[in-house]
């Protein structure tokens, strides 16, 4: 049998956001209101990823909710009808271990002449010891070709509520499977890159960790966790040729996998489906990798990282 890793026993599920703004940079609200709104929404832990501004403090020292220390990095590529942006995400652990970036720190924003130039700015992240995901490929009319080649990203957001309220974007995992087809091992996210404060707490991950800020990096960085904008999962795991899926309630279940159409469970009319079960054709063999998202009855969804073969 082979678990994805969020399932395997040991911790709590933390749920924790990951991407948000507040009047540090273009957020509409306070660091202050942006971390109290989280927190009575039943998050253990989040990140002020305010633009270009490194973060490490709580601004509700009162309220029993873990801050990640972390920020956004972007840039503009020029192009002959306007620019693109490259974002990213940067989330790193205590300064006590390791993490090289100041509280305040700047990253100044640019323009930069070719996609492969932004990674001179992950590598900046990488090596002030910060783990990074790359942030909303669809708003930014950012394909797969444009960042296949980003060195040491271990996410991609496949949810991001900022680009789904404002722009219809970036809602389903945009090109999530071209990557992973490609053979990078990236992970996928929920945030909600909130600006303003109706744009917080739509979307989420589900981690596997001990509350802290230096296991819940760990845990991010080796994909112990899923993302939802609504359902649970409880477990997603391959037993042979049989890959099966047990979540709250839901209406749709779909199997995801490299070089295989996309298979579907759907409920009865009237019903709902807690656990899902597909058979993979030839067994593990046939596959590089498989992953599942659930939609419930209001069209949300929850994502499971993928159980990797290869």
């Amino acid at each position: 049998m082979i678990r994805q890793q969020a399932f395997e026993s040991g911790n709590k599920m933390l749920k924790g956001g990951l991407h948000c703004h507040t009047t540090r940079s273009d957020g509409a609200g306070t660091p202050e209101a942006v971390i109290k709104r989280h927190y009575e929404c039943g998050y253990d832990f989040m990140a002020l990823t305010d633009h270009d501004i490194y973060n490490y403090a709580s601004y509700a020292p009162e309220l029993p909710i873990t801050i990640l220390p972390a920020m956004e990095i972007s840039c503009g590529v020029k192009r002959a009808k306007g620019a693109q942006y490259h974002d990213s995400v940067c989330i790193g652990k205590r300064k006590e271990s390791g993490n090289g970036f100041e509280q305040d720190e700047a990253f100044p924003f640019s323009i930069i002449e070719s996609h492969g130039e932004f990674q001179e700015k992950l590598d900046k992240a990488h090596e002030r010891n910060n783990i990074t995901f790359y942030c909303h490929p669809q708003w930014s009319s950012t394909y797969a070709r444009d960042i296949e080649g980003l060195k040491g990203v271990f996410a991609i957001e496949v949810w991001n509520s900022g680009g789904v309220l404002c722009n219809y974007t970036d809602m389903d995992a945009f090109c999530w499977d071209e990557l992973l087809r490609s053979g990078l091992k990236w992970y996928g996210v929920a945030t909600d890159d909130g600006h303003a404060m109706s744009e917080h707490c739509h979307g989420w991950v589900m981690v596997n960790s001990q509350n802290d800020i230096d296991s819940i990096v760990d845990a991010l960085a080796e994909g112990r966790f899923y993302s939802s904008c609504g359902p649970e999962i409880y477990d997603f795991y391959v037993d042979g040729d049989k890959c099966v899926i047990e979540c709250s309630e839901v209406s749709m279940v779909r199997l995801h996998s490299d070089g295989h159409p996309v298979e579907l469970r759907q409920a009865s009319e009237g019903g709902s489906l807690t656990r899902a079960e597909f058979t993979l054709w030839g067994g593990e063999s046939q596959y590089d990798y498989v992953r599942i998202t659930v939609t419930d009855k209001d069209g949300k969804h929850a994502w499971t990282n993928p159980i990797w073969f290869k």
